[in-house]
């Protein structure tokens, strides 16, 4: 589910909600209501996920846009560091600090060797990104199974198909009250009255008991 996809549920419950207004006895677009509000919860949800793994993939490229590192090296640093033997950097640890503070000297044992190098500040540098993080930061939200989210893609579908069907039932519901208001208006100015729409019956008894019903003798024709 998208953006879009959510926008739609929204609008269709406003409609929806709408017509409750005017009808709220009406069980079927109750149900309809409750439909809707479980498809945006669910489109909700989507989205919120599909931003968190945005995020998530996005911050690791961040982070390796900074240079330098702003600590300084100790013993026991990893670091990767420039042989002299070809001017190119390896991966190193630091055992020890020496010189001055605005010129230190590090000595460096390459990793897998056991020689010792001594290198300027310039020549180590740090290791990169997926080298320091073990893992990428994730989202506090558990990952969901194949499993799971063809459940959850099968109910949507579901939901969808049950809410157009209502949707059209209750449009269809409507047009046809709209419909019948209409066409008894239209009759009431013709003076045509129809029972149970103008709010009398043809055969209301009148007021005075030796008086006659509504309905004239051409009802018995």
């Amino acid at each position: 589910m998208d953006k879009p996809d959510l926008e739609t549920y929204q609008v269709q419950l406003s409609q929806v909600e709408l017509a409750l207004q005017a009808d709220p006895d009406n069980a079927e677009l109750s149900s309809l209501q409750s439909e809707l509000k479980e498809l945006i919860s669910l489109a909700q949800e989507a989205i919120a996920q599909a931003e968190a793994a945005s995020s998530s993939r996005a911050g690791p490229s961040r982070k390796s846009v900074s240079s330098t590192p702003v600590f300084a090296w100790a013993a026991g640093n990893e670091c990767l560091a420039k042989y002299s033997g070809d001017g190119s950097f390896y991966p190193a640890r630091i055992t020890s600090v020496g010189g001055s503070a605005e010129n230190p000297v590090y000595s460096i044992v390459f990793r897998g060797y056991n020689t010792t190098e001594l290198v300027k500040g310039s020549e180590i540098k740090s290791l990169p990104t997926n080298h320091q993080e073990k893992a990428p930061a994730i989202s506090n939200k558990r990952k969901l199974t194949k499993a799971e989210e063809d459940e959850r893609e099968r109910k949507k579908k579901k939901n969808e198909k049950k809410v157009e069907t209502r949707a059209a039932k209750a449009k269809e519901q409507l047009v046809k009250q709209a419909t019948w208001q209409k066409f008894a208006k239209k009759s009431e100015k013709k003076g045509v009255h129809i029972a149970g729409v103008a709010g009398t019956s043809i055969f209301k008894t009148p007021d005075n008991p030796l008086g006659k019903g509504t309905c004239r003798s051409n009802c018995m024709a």
